[in-house]
């Protein structure tokens, strides 16, 4: 009867973030780990301000999802998240996150056209916990950057909530946001558009690491622009966007 307390006082004291990634996986849940894990690095997050980095040492990551929809509340579920690195204004090669996400739930029609992700590719894909840890361990402490980043955060939101009953601390800078100021009154800001406008070559749109790979080539050109008008830190940077 005693073990049963401390074990429910351990569960307690879990869902409150006081427990230790260590002491989770200690608890019995195969999912334990995983989201002590993500409380642990949100809560890491909190405690740290890159306002005052130079966007020349800035870490970056730019992101992508694609989803089954538009709404994270109404059963829309993520299938598959993308992501590389920026260091330097240059994109690392080498550094890339790519990952399916079985939704368990079908795929609309429409959704398996426009990404290509058919119900059986996700099958036997991780799911959202598994996904969303290994998503978050990649990213670490670095900026996120995504286009229209509205839909990525909502649904990203979303997901941490349900998993792990934290939001997302990370700061998100939005390419279309910094388009609508560096280059005021273009008739779109629809990724297509700006990749076509900047000469940027399409590779394969609403696939998940493609999109950021050519979302961080659109970046790496504001970033010389905005390096270039003598703003210098990230602060500045929203500073600017603040009044646009």
């Amino acid at each position: 009867m005693k073990e049963q307390k401390g074990v429910g006082r351990m569960w307690s004291l879990y869902k409150m973030g006081g427990v230790t990634p260590a002491i989770a996986s200690m608890l019995g849940s195969p999912n334990a780990q995983q989201m002590a894990f993500i409380r642990n690095a949100n809560r890491e997050q909190r405690k740290q301000s890159m306002l005052d980095i130079p966007l020349r040492e800035l870490e970056i990551v730019v992101f992508d999802l694609e989803t089954t929809g538009f709404n994270p509340n109404n059963g829309d579920e993520i299938i598959s998240f993308g992501a590389v690195v920026v260091r330097g204004g240059e994109i690392a090669e080498d550094e890339a996150y790519y990952s399916l996400v079985n939704p368990k739930r079908p795929i609309p029609k429409a959704i398996v056209e426009l990404t290509g992700i058919t119900n059986e590719m996700v099958q036997d894909a991780p799911d959202l916990m598994k996904v969303l840890h290994d998503f978050m361990a990649f990213v670490g402490r670095r900026l996120l950057v995504a286009h229209a980043s509205g839909h990525d955060k909502q649904f990203l939101n979303a997901a941490l909530w349900r998993t792990s009953k934290v939001n997302l601390n990370h700061r998100v800078l939005d390419t279309m946001m910094i388009a609508k100021w560096l280059e005021p009154g273009l008739e779109s800001y629809s990724l297509d558009d700006l990749l076509l406008k900047h000469g940027i070559p399409v590779t394969e749109r609403h696939h998940a690491l493609e999109d950021s790979r050519m979302t961080a080539q659109l970046l790496n050109k504001y970033l010389k622009r905005i390096i270039e008008r003598n703003i210098v830190t990230l602060g500045d940077v929203y500073a600017y966007l603040s009044k646009h």
